[in-house]
């Protein structure tokens, strides 16, 4: 780390990010990628010197590096830097740096540059960081009114550059069920914009944003990527200039009037972060170990867990949830997740959301034995909420109506019969509260599956009608802080209609995420591969369900269900009060081969092989490289067949292994299959890179596994 006349290198976890902070202007990203190792002084001026293009008659009209912090006032006529305004005065501003340091914290090595525009009596620090863990770099703006009139805050956007090789945009968009659909397009002149306005980042969220070398895949190819840390409204772009300036920029969304700051108020932006890499496994590996170094992430073995949602719905009784509950333990459950229904008058979804007090004519003696009967049996037990919505029928709603969402028409249309409660209202918030963690105390609840299913449309705070997202969103955060403060060791799961929250905002306060509500493992394959771009496997809910899908109505045979499931938090939905014993056994078998290689799963580094669309092979390879797990699979039939030899990605060349196919449940693929499947080989890692093996002959959803070991 240096600071020689203005240029600044920040390193860590593999990544280097050169900063200029010149001629009093905020400051200015040169490089960010490949850790460049130590760079002296002199190299850290030619950099600096090299990066600055000749300007002629015009800045505006030439490329230049340009401040994390665009303003118009220098000449960009981009997305702005800051929107914002006095009642229509002090709306260009123009900030000068005004103090520079490298400061070490916690987690890296961070710049804070001040700046300051004494014409607005307005001031800003940037703060831009290397996380030293991970090699991921994070930046965000604190702005600071300091004039005696309101100040309105509409954005403040923050980018980060990328280089002209980053020729190709991939961004996802989805539906619900259906969520992370992978879609690229050419980086031209304009502006991609992907925007949630829902009040939460939404099931069609892009999760991240990328830029790489056209064609870029999991294994090659320079790509860098944006992902916001906010679990509310955001915009993501991908900007490209007729001078060729590209960015990739991220900003809150700020309704109208949301952030006012009147003298001496500041307000922070969330945490812009950004990732790079020679392929998309190795751009996610950095948020991958960011996530495994957070105090946030589990310490404890992931529990398989036994959820009763598809199993039996809102059938709500003793004698049915304890025989699942047996029945679980049977087959290697370690964890019992009591979903929707067990609440006051609650029978299907059209009432009773808010109305957090079991209901006596379900549970005539409270939930007590069947707590009580599931940690007899060696589990421990979750309970389903629904914290931030309300039903119309319900008596919370009938008591305080003003508690629920309203800009001026009504609480809006509903959505699965749903509503919004606006937890900006103090005793709303403290209801919550108490409710929650009451029931979590009384009955030692070791887990809570936090749903959020509809999205904040008109969410005006009453009485005057004012937007109450962003409070909404903070509001979410401060309950599950509090939550886990008073019950240490809770964890906590964030499902949206399956996977509308997922952000490193929302996991900081949570173990555990559920990618989709789907459970069918044709879709569930590719929705867990898009969502590993930011989320380890352990932090991914991955259930085994019923052979019909709930969603999809496909059928498939319970191995391919099963190995689906096993990458993730794994979990069993299906009924097994219906399930005959050969189901029973097979189930069995699986868990305990995840059981077996769960160290393995939860802290190894995800790889993917670059391959045909039709053509799946993926895994997971361990820290030391000593072992790893794969699984090969067809999506659809392949334009190929067979499809031939197929490279084991991650492993260390120097390394011997043997290599074994695995069937946990004793299932050997029908038909004729390569010599060496059954029997296994031996070879180097180098060979396995660079020749392969050839694959099995596998129908469309079916699946193999490779257990790879060094000899």
């Amino acid at each position: 780390m240096n600071q020689p006349n203005g240029t600044v290198h920040l390193r860590g976890g593999g990544t280097s990010v050169v900063i200029l902070v010149s001629d009093d202007r905020l400051p200015r990203i040169l490089y960010w990628g490949e850790d460049l190792g130590e760079v002296g002084v002199a190299e850290l001026e030619t950099i600096a010197l090299t990066a600055l293009p000749a300007i002629g008659d015009s800045a505006v009209t030439y490329p230049q590096p340009v401040p994390v912090l665009a303003q118009l006032s220098e000449g960009w006529l981009g997305r702005p830097g800051l929107v914002g305004d006095s009642d229509g005065r002090r709306w260009a501003a123009q900030f000068r740096a005004s103090g520079v340091r490298v400061v070490d914290t916690a987690t890296g090595s961070a710049l804070q540059v001040d700046g300051i525009d004494t014409a607005y009596r307005l001031s800003v620090r940037l703060e831009i960081e290397v996380l030293a863990a991970s090699g991921l770099v994070r930046q965000r703006a604190t702005l600071r009114n300091d004039g005696a009139d309101r100040f309105r805050v509409d954005s403040i956007e923050l980018a980060l550059p990328v280089p002209r090789e980053a020729d190709e945009i991939l961004d996802l968009t989805g539906r619900w069920s259906l969520e992370r659909v992978p879609q690229r397009h050419p980086f031209n002149v304009g502006e991609w914009v992907r925007a949630s306005r829902g009040g939460k980042p939404g099931l069609e969220h892009t999760l991240l944003l990328a830029a790489g070398q056209r064609g870029f895949g999991f294994r090659s190819g320079l790509v860098w990527a944006t992902h916001l840390a906010w679990s509310g409204n955001q915009t993501l772009t991908a900007e490209r200039t007729p001078a060729d300036s590209r960015r990739l920029t991220a900003a809150e969304g700020i309704a109208a009037g949301e952030v006012e700051l009147e003298s001496g108020d500041e307000h922070s932006t969330p945490w812009q972060y950004g990732s790079w890499g020679n392929g998309l496994d190795e751009l996610a590996s950095r948020f991958h170990r960011h996530l495994r170094s957070s105090s946030a992430h589990p310490s404890t073995p992931r529990p398989v867990v036994m959820n009763t949602w598809e199993a039996v719905y809102f059938t709500q009784d003793f004698a049915t949830l304890n025989a699942l509950a047996e029945q679980g333990a049977a087959i290697g459950a370690e964890r019992f997740v009591l979903d929707d229904g067990w609440f006051l008058g609650r029978r299907d979804d059209t009432s009773s959301l808010g109305d957090w007090e079991v209901d006596p004519a379900a549970w005539p003696a409270g939930l007590e034995p069947l707590v009580a009967r599931v940690r007899e049996l060696g589990m421990d037990f979750g309970l389903w909420f629904e914290p931030e919505m309300v039903n119309v029928d319900s008596s919370l709603a009938r008591a305080h109506p003003e508690w629920l969402f309203d800009a001026g028409h009504g609480p809006g249309l509903p959505s699965r019969y749903q509503h919004v409660l606006d937890l900006g209202h103090p005793s709303a918030y403290a209801y919550i509260l108490e409710r929650m963690s009451a029931l979590i105390g009384n009955l030692g609840i070791d887990f809570v599956k936090w749903d959020h299913n509809r999205y904040l449309l008109d969410a005006g705070h009453s009485p005057d009608g004012r937007p109450g997202l962003r409070t909404q969103t903070l509001a979410a955060y401060r309950l599950m802080a509090e939550l886990s403060a008073r019950h240490p060791g809770l964890e906590i799961e964030s499902c949206a209609s399956g996977g509308g929250r997922i952000d490193l905002g929302v996991l900081e306060y949570t173990q555990r995420v559920w990618p989709s509500d789907c459970n069918d493992p044709h879709e569930r394959l590719e929705i867990q591969r898009w969502t590993g771009l930011v989320v380890p496997p352990e932090l991914q809910g991955t259930h085994i369900g019923a052979a019909e899908s709930h969603t999809t109505h496909r059928t498939h045979p319970l191995a391919y269900r099963a190995e689906k499931a096993i990458w993730g938090h794994m979990g069993v939905e299906v009924n097994l009060l219906t399930a005959d014993d050969t189901t029973k056994a097979e189930l069995a078998a699986w868990i305990a081969f995840h059981k077996e290689h769960r160290a393995l799963l939860h802290t190894g580094t995800t790889v993917h092989a670059d391959t045909e669309d039709a053509v799946r092979l993926e895994g997971v390879v361990a820290s030391d490289r000593q072992q790893a797990l794969y699984g090969f699979s067809l999506t659809e039939r392949p334009r190929t067949w067979p499809v031939g030899r197929l490279a084991l990605p991650g492993l260390d060349d120097d390394v011997s292994y043997r290599v074994r196919a695995v069937f946990p449940d004793g299932h050997v693929p029908a038909g004729a299959q390569p010599p060496w499947l059954l029997d296994g080989v031996t070879l180097s890692g180098r060979i396995l890179r660079l020749v392969g093996l050839e694959m099995p002959s596998l129908d469309p959803d079916r699946s193999v596994l490779f257990h790879v070991r060094a000899a």
